[in-house]
């Protein structure tokens, strides 16, 4: 039997599986950051604290969110000197099972010290709609080398708004323009890649593969009217998780590329000149 979800009954109505259904429909089953706020943001407070700034996020339909102005504080257990480590931070739902309450709370997962080549800790991936009690949505990788954090790595994604899906909807084809990589390299296309403008915007999309791993690759130089106003830095996909591929657009336009694997994958907006 059909039921209103958003209406008035006179009795309480509403179950979370119904409105994390309704959210699935409307942006996907995946986890994502949404574009409000600072959007989640990490910030380096100590070599022991992590700083996760305000937003919303949307983790299989579910939805939850730092509140404007604050912050979550997470700890950082000590580094080991001469010792490598990855951290993993993750936005963990959780149910309990004797009453049915369910949260969203961020984690720091310890990785294992290791001399070299430290492996990302497992998480638990979970399927929320199908009652697994926990699922964990991946947000940093916290890169610790002896007793210093030196990088914080984002794996999330982040669901367009509508604004930017009607910008992408009202691109022509002969607004698209494809390349391919540098004369003399051999980095063929995976997916494709193009750029375009949308008024001031450039999107640039790049699916590339046969990347020499862990060495930076120029693979393209964009035209000087694309030209960022500053560097563009971005972390995409490179193979299976963890894998992470680091794509800068730097200032003469030039798309350089560090893979972890043999090709990266990204969506990449900026500003142009005006």
């Amino acid at each position: 039997m059909m039921e209103i979800i958003t209406g008035y009954t006179g009795k309480a109505h509403i179950f979370s599986e119904q409105d994390r259904d309704v959210n699935i429909g409307i942006v996907g089953e995946g986890s994502y950051v949404l574009q409000t706020g600072m959007q989640l943001e990490a910030e380096v407070s100590s070599n022991n604290e992590i700083k996760i700034r305000d937003g919303v996020l949307m983790h299989q339909g579910c939805t939850a969110s730092i509140k404007k102005n604050t912050y979550d504080s997470l700890t950082i257990i000590n580094g080991s000197q001469g010792m490598k480590r990855i951290d993993l931070i993750v936005a963990r739902y959780e149910r309990n099972q004797d009453n049915g309450t369910e949260s969203i709370s961020l984690k720091v997962i310890q990785g294992t010290p290791e001399e070299s080549n430290p492996a990302v800790p497992s998480h638990i991936t979970g399927d929320i709609q199908s009652g697994d009690a926990v699922a964990d949505m991946p947000m940093y990788k916290i890169i610790i080398d002896g007793l210093n954090i030196t990088e914080v790595q984002k794996v999330y994604s982040e669901a367009p708004n509508i604004t930017e899906l009607n910008r992408k909807l009202n691109v022509s084809a002969a607004d698209i323009i494809s390349f391919t990589p540098l004369a003399g390299q051999n980095y063929p296309n995976w997916g494709g890649c193009y750029y375009y403008t949308s008024g001031s915007r450039v999107h640039v999309h790049l699916g590339i593969q046969a990347l020499p791993a862990n060495k930076v690759a120029t693979v393209f130089v964009l035209p000087e009217s694309v030209h960022p106003k500053t560097r563009i830095l971005n972390i995409g996909p490179s193979g299976s998780f963890p894998g992470v591929a680091r794509i800068e657009i730097s200032l003469d336009g030039g798309i350089n590329v560090t893979s972890q694997d043999t090709y990266a994958a990204a969506d990449i907006e900026y500003d142009t000149y005006s």
